[in-house]
């Protein structure tokens, strides 16, 4: 799904640059663009950027040995 149509930046894009660090939306503009011309997408890049810290955390996280 195409998440920034100025840039042509899709979630899997943002997803990406998240996965690689980047945890607030200027720094995922930087990376990769989205949000930085026109910004109608910078909720949507929050909330992937709080999807995939949610994700990153609870894989982080040790499960419990029985």
């Amino acid at each position: 799904m195409y998440v920034c149509l100025c840039n042509g930046i899709t979630s899997q894009t943002v997803q990406a640059v998240v996965a690689e660090g980047a945890r607030t939306s200027n720094q995922v503009a930087a990376a990769c663009g989205a949000g930085r011309d026109c910004a109608r997408c910078r909720r949507t890049v929050q909330a992937i950027i709080a999807v995939e810290s949610v994700t990153v955390r609870a894989a982080d996280t040790p499960t419990p040995l029985a």
